[in-house]
């Protein structure tokens, strides 16, 4: 690692770093350079009774939680068990336990790193606490991060999940609700909001698969009369097509999304935050969501706030504790003829729902050729972070990413 580096200073190549080999901007590889691969770097290990987790670099969703619900603990990373958990937690890294615990950047202790000066660092909030507060969101910026120590907390090994479809003719009426609703809604209850082509669940009528629906994805780390009783409300917020929630072991659900993300197709994000759900941002939605290019596209609202929004914006270097959406619109397609066509709605559809977005993003939505947003990434938290990066990486190695460059 540390030779590596060396020889790529030395050489003045482009240098990527991978971990998961996840994120959908491809910053993981580079052209003409070095790439240190940290894919096979996979090793997880769990001290239960001091709810401490020890990962590399290279581990993935899956890998963690192989190892973590064995003793039925977990901590709050990502949507899909595909994801690198270095990416993940670099830029912040919210799933479906962040209303509940928090981000991934929240329940981060420690790591051990190599910066690009070659030295092997332990950072923490005791120690090299400014380079500590940067890798709390600040991506892949400041070095090569091999290990990381985690907060562990209860949670399954059975939750409570599910999806519950409604047809798209009631989605504006649903939508409606279901933002209205949220405020009242536990920390412990995630619910989601998905407009794409319905899939073939086994729980759907055959004649709905292909159309067009809002599906609404719950999740609960609780087992709970309440949590029942919350799911069954807003279960009707309309008339749904089909419903499918209850106990299943938090591994599965980690997993159910996985078959959306399999490699081999074309792939273009937007993205926009959302301190609320306007009508008028409703009705963005509801426009592009009824002319999706493909049938592999979707747009989704992923809803934050309770425990995410606790720390100050401040606090970690991931500074968006007001959001209240984050909104990815997920375009999805094979056939290279249709590239043009495809990453036109993505675009025309981030440029008409901007007014209505509070003018953030979330760094790991963030494609290849959004590099003049990095600043909305960060606010007022940017220049904290190019100093830093002055003082670690003052020559920008680490530029292979979403970049912040040296004050």
């Amino acid at each position: 690692m540390r030779a590596a580096l060396r020889y790529a200073r030395e050489q003045q190549l482009p240098l990527a770093v991978r971990g998961g080999g996840h994120n959908i901007a491809g910053s993981a590889l580079c052209d003409d350079g070095l790439v240190i691969d940290l894919s096979g770097m996979k090793s997880v290990h769990i001290v239960p009774d001091q709810r401490r987790a020890w990962v590399e670099g290279g581990a993935t969703l899956r890998d963690f939680d192989h190892e973590a619900q064995a003793y039925g603990l977990a901590t709050p990373l990502g949507i899909n068990s595909t994801t690198g958990v270095a990416g993940l937690t670099l830029g912040g890294g919210f799933g479906w336990l962040s209303r509940t615990l928090g981000l991934a950047a929240d329940n981060l202790l420690s790591a051990e790193m190599v910066t690009a000066d070659a030295q092997r660092l332990h950072v923490s909030a005791s120690s090299h606490p400014e380079l500590f507060w940067a890798i709390r969101g600040g991506g892949g910026n400041f070095g090569v991060v091999t290990r990381f120590e985690f907060q562990l907390h209860p949670v399954g090994p059975e939750i409570t999940a599910g999806l519950i479809v409604f047809p798209s003719a009631q989605a504006r009426t649903v939508l409606r609700q279901y933002r209205d609703a949220v405020n009242a809604m536990p920390a412990d209850l995630t619910v989601w909001a998905v407009l794409r082509k319905a899939p073939p669940l086994p729980f759907l009528a055959p004649e709905v698969h292909g159309q067009d629906v809002l599906v609404l994805p719950v999740f609960s780390p609780s087992r709970s009369s309440a949590i029942d009783a919350a799911i069954e409300r807003i279960g009707k917020l309309g008339d749904a097509l089909g419903m499918h929630v209850g106990p299943m072991p938090y591994t599965a659900w980690q997993q159910a999304f996985d078959p959306l993300l399999t490699p081999g197709a074309r792939n273009y994000w937007k993205s926009h935050n959302f301190s609320q759900l306007s009508d008028e941002a409703i009705e963005v939605v509801l426009r592009y969501a009824g002319a999706l290019p493909t049938s592999q596209c979707e747009i989704f609202l992923g809803l934050l706030g309770a425990q995410a929004s606790v720390p100050a914006p401040q606090a970690t270097a991931y500074p968006h504790r007001d959001a209240l959406y984050v909104m990815n619109v997920h375009t999805r397609w094979d056939d290279p003829l249709d590239d043009a066509r495809c990453i036109a709605w993505a675009r025309d559809f981030f440029r008409d729902a901007a007014p209505y977005a509070s003018g953030g993003v979330y760094v790991n939505f963030m494609p290849q050729d959004e590099s003049e947003r990095t600043s909305d990434a960060y606010g007022a938290n940017y220049q904290r972070l190019a100093q830093i990066k002055a003082q670690y990486d003052p020559d920008n190695l680490f530029r292979a990413n979403q970049n912040i460059r040296p004050a």
